[in-house]
């Protein structure tokens, strides 16, 4: 299984950031040695001066990243189909044979299908006969799948009795 991926340009965002520390941590080490005299006792403590400037600085970067990851996470979407009765089998028959052209269009939307099965259990009332569950990035594209799949609809409809819903996740699923 696909674990959703963080915007493209959060990881770059993330290097900046670390960047910035590290020269930050610099600043502080440059700092240290222009005002230290060249004596050993200086240059002992000049020794421990750094590695506390990069702690330091990785310190500040580390809480820069965690912050700007809570702001730039979006909670994904869900796209769910359920088949709860098969009324005309010819025609759900034909509906499987639909399943590659529609995982090859789930894929062109940069949706992942956490579930696509006919395994489902009940723990409570009855259980659909058939499962999917699709994750999209943002309701554009789980929009933009389910309206290139109208012929798909159209004879999942007429050969089932089912549904197929959109659902907003939480943004703190991992």
């Amino acid at each position: 299984m696909e674990v959703l991926d963080e915007p493209s340009w959060h990881w770059g965002l993330s290097l900046i950031v670390l960047t910035l520390a590290f020269h930050a941590a610099a600043v502080v080490m440059m700092g240290i040695v222009a005002v230290s005299a060249v004596k050993w006792e200086e240059t002992v403590k000049i020794q421990y001066a750094l590695p506390l400037a990069v702690a330091i600085g990785l310190g500040f970067g580390a809480v820069a990243i965690r912050g700007l990851h809570a702001r730039t996470t979006t909670p994904p979407i869900y796209l769910v189909v359920e088949i709860d009765e098969i009324t005309d089998a010819n025609g759900f028959e034909a509906l499987r044979h639909t399943a590659d052209a529609t995982a090859v269009e789930v894929q062109s939307e940069d949706g992942r299908y956490f579930a696509r099965t006919e395994k489902v259990i009940a723990l409570d009332g009855s259980a659909p006969k058939f499962f999917a569950l699709i994750a999209f990035d943002n309701m554009t594209k789980a929009k933009a799948f389910n309206d290139s799949m109208k012929n798909n609809t159209a004879l999942r409809t007429r050969a089932t009795k089912s549904r197929s819903f959109i659902v907003e996740g939480t943004s703190h699923w991992h």
